[in-house]
C-alpha cells in the first residue's frame, strides 16, 4: 500500500486528511494517507512514500537518517543544488528539535561533503521535487523521503509600510503562480481597503486601480501609482483588459467566486489572485466548485491552483492565468 505524508498548518489536520483521501492516521497539521494524489490546495508539502524512523536506545535519528539517505542517494547524480527540507508537526520544541536534527544529520553525513556542499535547506518551489524530505512527527519519530511534492507555500517577510497583514497573502500567493505584477502592467484590485495587495503591486512599478468605498492607508494612501475608486466592486467593469485582478472581498466566498468567473469569463483580466472565505464551513464543496474541470475557471484558464496559505486562515486563495 502507497502512503503519502501531507504537511500543512495546524490545526487543519481534518481538511488536509479529508481532501487527501483515505486517513491512516494524522496529528497537528499533517495527516498519513493512502494514494498519490498531489496539487492539492491544504496540503503544503507531500511525502512520498516515506520511510518511518523511530530513535533507537544508544543511536539518534540523525544517524538513522543519514544511512536513509545514504541509501537514497546511491546511483543519483547531483548536478545542482537540491532541497533539504526538516519539518515538524506543530507542537511546543518540535521545531527546535528539527533543527538541530538537521544540524545532527549534516554532521553523520559529512562524508558525502561533495552532495552536501549542494544541499540548500528549505522547501523548494512548487511542483514535484527530488532532494531529501524529513518530518518530525515527534520527539523520536521522523518520516523521511527522497521524493516529494510542493505546494509553493511559504512564509514572507513583512513589509513596515504596508497597509495589513494580507500583503502578506498576495506576495505568497505569486510564489504560487509563478509571477509577480511587473512595470508598465496594470492591475485592478476588487475590496482594496485598506490596501495591502494594492500597495504589494504599486511596489513592483504596476498601476494599480483599487476598487472600494473605505479609505486606503500607510504605503497605499497617496501612492502616485494607485488611483483609488470608490465604487462597488460588483459593480465595477474595466474599460479595457487590465493584466491582474485582485479580489478580496469579506463576502459569502459564492458571491466572490461568481464575481471571479465573470471576469475570467469576460475576458476582462489577463491573471487573477482571489480569496475566498469559508470560515466555519467545511471548504471542500467549494473548493471542487472553483476547480471544476467543467467549470468557467478551469475552462478560461491556463493555469489554475487553489492553496490554503501559510498566511491564510479559514480561507484559501485561488491564483489563475489564462489561456
Amino acid at each position: 500500500m502507497s502512503l503519502n505524508l501531507h504537511v500543512g498548518q495546524a490545526g487543519f489536520q481534518a481538511f488536509i486528511a479529508k481532501e487527501a483521501g483515505t486517513c491512516v492516521e494524522k496529528g497537528p497539521g499533517w495527516a498519513l494517507c493512502e494514494g498519490r494524489a498531489e496539487d492539492l490546495a491544504f496540503s503544503h508539502l507531500v511525502l512520498h512514500d516515506p520511510v518511518e524512523l523511530k530513535a533507537e536506545p544508544g543511536r539518534g535519528l540523525g544517524g538513522s537518517l543519514a544511512e536513509l539517505f545514504r541509501k537514497l542517494s546511491r546511483g543519483v547524480r547531483y548536478d545542482g543544488l537540491w532541497p533539504l527540507a526538516f519539518e515538524s508537526a506543530a507542537e511546543e520544541g518540535l521545531s527546535k528539535r528539527a533543527k538541530s536534527l538537521e544540524a545532527a544529520f549534516r554532521g553523520e553525513a559529512s562524508q558525502l561533503a561533495r552532495i552536501m556542499r549542494l544541499a540548500r535547506s528549505g522547501r523548494p518551489g512548487p511542483g514535484p521535487c527530488s532532494g531529501f524530505f524529513v518530518f518530525l512527527a515527534g520527539f523520536d519519530r521522523a518520516f523521511a523521503c527522497g521524493q516529494a511534492w510542493c505546494g509553493g507555500q511559504r512564509r514572507m517577510a513583512d513589509d513596515p509600510h504596508a497597509p495589513s497583514r494580507s500583503y502578506l497573502k498576495v506576495e505568497e500567493a505569486y510564489a504560487v503562480l509563478g509571477e509577480a505584477p511587473a512595470p508598465g502592467q496594470t492591475v485592478a484590485d476588487l475590496g482594496a481597503a485598506p490596501g495591502g495587495w494594492s500597495y504589494s503591486a504599486a511596489r513592483r512599478g504596476a498601476a494599480v486601480t483599487a476598487v472600494d468605498n473605505g479609505p486606503l492607508k500607510d504605503g497605499a494612501s497617496g501612492n502616485p501609482l494607485i488611483t483609488h475608486l470608490r465604487e462597488d466592486a460588483f459593480k465595477f467593469a474595466p474599460e479595457s483588459q487590465v493584466d491582474w485582478l485582485f479580489c478580496d472581498l469579506l463576502e459569502d466566498p459564492a458571491r466572490t467566486l461568481g464575481l471571479l468567473e465573470r471576469w475570467a469569463g469576460s475576458g476582462w483580466c489577463g491573471r487573477f489572485v482571489a480569496n475566498l472565505k469559508f470560515g466555519r464551513n467545511d471548504p471542500l464543496p467549494l473548493l471542487r466548485k472553483v476547480l471544476a474541470r467543467d467549470g468557467v475557471l478551469a475552462g478560461r484558464c491556463a493555469l489554475l491552483r487553489a492553496r490554503h496559505l501559510y498566511h491564510d486562515r479559514e480561507e484559501f486563495t485561488v491564483v489563475g492565468r489564462l489561456a
